[in-house]
């Protein structure tokens, strides 16, 4: 592996598997990623495979912090009990003992919006941010991470929050954006919608919109009408390969 990295990051999703060096110094890339397409079926051990294939192209040594972004709540020492991207195989799997036994390598695997949450605390939008940090991640549903104070709170789902008689990322999500064809102007409403609940529920300091259609903030952030400071984030597709190498990192004793 690359002189110039320090940790490791992978990325799980349904749709690809992402690796990439990190140098946690300036939170980039050492080295250019590689993407692997996620197997149809994605079995815990067709998705474990592919994991050590990337350990093994980027010859990780041993004793770098590994981590690992995965679309599920993660409970250390507990296994999995819910998926929504991957196989519905990895119920009851105990995800650490998995990836340990067919990688031959001892990981850290985090939320998936946790990891990018605590990339954009690290090195991105939400860098040097004082109170709570709210991150919500855009796509095919809605991820969110809390941060307070630098710290993360794991596991919030806030997704999955009831809005309009349905799941939240139902309503708001960029899928839904896309499959009722919403122009920017009635899906930068609905989002309102989404973000007035959390400002009502939490009182965050700051919202920090990750995912891939953050980058055409531009297009809906004028549309929604919040009073909590709102802006898109900094690290894009890479901040969940870049915070779980720095949440790995964080874990090593």
């Amino acid at each position: 592996m690359i002189e110039s990295a320090q940790a490791f990051g992978i990325d799980v999703g349904g749709s690809g598997i992402k690796g990439a060096p990190v140098n946690l110094e300036e939170g980039k890339f050492a080295d250019e990623r590689l993407r692997i397409p996620t197997p149809k079926v994605s079995t815990p051990e067709a998705v474990a495979d592919i994991i050590k294939q990337i350990l093994d192209h980027f010859d990780v040594p041993d004793g770098v912090p590994i981590g690992i972004s995965f679309p599920a709540p993660i409970k250390p020492g507990k296994p999995l009990d819910y998926m929504a991207n991957l196989d519905q195989s990895w119920v009851g799997v105990d995800i650490h003992a998995l990836l340990k036994e067919r990688t031959g390598r001892t990981v850290v695997v985090v939320n998936d919006a946790d990891a990018a949450g605590v990339g954009e605390a690290q090195y991105g939008a939400a860098k040097g941010r004082k109170g709570l940090v709210f991150m919500t991640t855009l796509g095919t549903g809605i991820g969110t991470a809390i941060i307070m104070d630098g710290v993360l709170v794991p596991n919030t789902e806030l997704g999955h929050l009831p809005l309009r008689g349905m799941e939240a990322e139902q309503y708001a999500s960029d899928a839904a954006r896309t499959r009722e064809d919403l122009s920017w102007k009635k899906w930068g409403k609905r989002l309102t919608k989404y973000y007035q609940m959390l400002e009502h529920l939490f009182s965050p300091d700051v919202f920090v919109v990750g995912g891939g259609v953050s980058k055409k903030s531009d297009k809906y952030f004028p549309y929604i009408e919040i009073n909590t400071p709102i802006v898109p984030a900094d690290l894009l597709n890479d901040a969940g390969i870049i915070g779980a190498a720095y949440y790995a990192s964080t874990k090593q004793a």
